[in-house]
């Protein structure tokens, strides 16, 4: 098996493991928002703490760890790695509270879609700091905006039902989400800063658990599945999949693929919690997904450049 055969499988797993998660979502929802999210997220957190360890090893045993680095050097890495972390699971704990309110009045499926709209939202977020984004993601744009419509409007109403309200707003967090963690992975370890994101959120869930919400052990023992799949599955195993297969994936491709979690989202929706569409929702589904694969597309110049390197 070629390496990028192996890679595009495992990030077809990791859009498969983070489609289902919405279903699992959607199961522990009834515990409450910050009871659920604040406990996943911080098991996604632990878990990721043997990969992190096994990685260290697996680069000792290879003589990738930089010897040569100052103290100084390795001070100002550790204090990025932090701040980085710290930054990052303020906005993961503000997207992820924001998505799972909103699923509690959604069905899992638009859940998915509604919140793909942050790869359409990031490139729109960047022209605030001055990029320039080409013309063919203001057509994604208005593509997103028609299959929201379809998607979510009912009837002659123009206003969003409130769980895809809270959901929409939490794809714009992820797209903010997105573009912080742009910022610091580049300068520190992906994966420590992923744990130390998860740890952080997952801390925030917590404390506002017991001052929000009364958590009862009993429900939250009842909901151990989603909770346990959620933060091993959605956060530790297919975030690690997702490290180690991008390192032998295109980026434009590994995007395509992991896309396909929205479409995931309905199938395990309709599989598991018997959820169903009608087909102008269906519809919907079918432009978003059409506006998130189109504005992944790469350009004509970075074609060229392709076949130039």
């Amino acid at each position: 098996m070629s390496k990028k055969l192996r890679s595009d499988i495992m990030l077809l797993i990791t859009a498969m493991i983070w489609g289902s998660a919405f279903v699992a979502q959607k199961s522990g929802a009834s515990i409450g928002t910050f009871t659920y999210n604040g406990i996943r997220t911080f098991i996604g957190g632990l878990v990721l703490i043997p990969v992190i360890i096994m990685f260290d090893r697996m680069a000792k045993k290879k003589g990738q760890v930089n010897v040569s680095k100052t103290p100084e050097e390795i001070a100002s890495e550790k204090k990025t790695l932090i701040i980085g972390g710290i930054c990052c699971g303020l906005v993961l704990f503000t997207a992820s509270t924001l998505q799972q309110y909103g699923i509690n009045f959604t069905t899992a499926g638009k859940a998915g879609f509604i919140t793909s709209l942050y790869m359409v939202i990031v490139p729109i977020m960047s022209v605030v700091l001055g990029k320039k984004i080409r013309p063919i993601v203001w057509l994604c744009v208005v593509m997103g905006a028609i299959g929201l419509y379809l998607l979510c409007m009912k009837g002659s109403s123009f206003t969003l039902q409130v769980g895809d309200l809270f959901v929409l707003i939490c794809a714009f967090a992820f797209a903010v989400h997105i573009m912080v963690i742009d910022y610091f992975s580049p300068k520190c370890n992906g994966v420590k800063l992923s744990c130390i994101q998860f740890l952080i959120a997952g801390s925030i869930g917590i404390v506002c658990m017991f001052i929000f919400e009364e958590p009862n052990m009993s429900d939250i023992l009842a909901a151990w599945l989603p909770i346990l799949y959620a933060g091993v599955g959605s956060c530790g195993v297919a975030y690690t999949l997702q490290i180690v297969a991008q390192a032998d994936a295109e980026p434009t491709t590994a995007s395509l693929i992991m896309s396909l979690e929205s479409v995931f989202s309905v199938v395990f929706g309709a599989l598991i919690l018997s959820e169903s569409m009608s087909p102008r929702e269906l519809s919907g589904c079918l432009i978003i997904f059409a506006a998130v694969i189109i504005s992944q597309l790469p350009s004509k110049e970075e074609r060229m450049q392709k076949k130039l390197s």
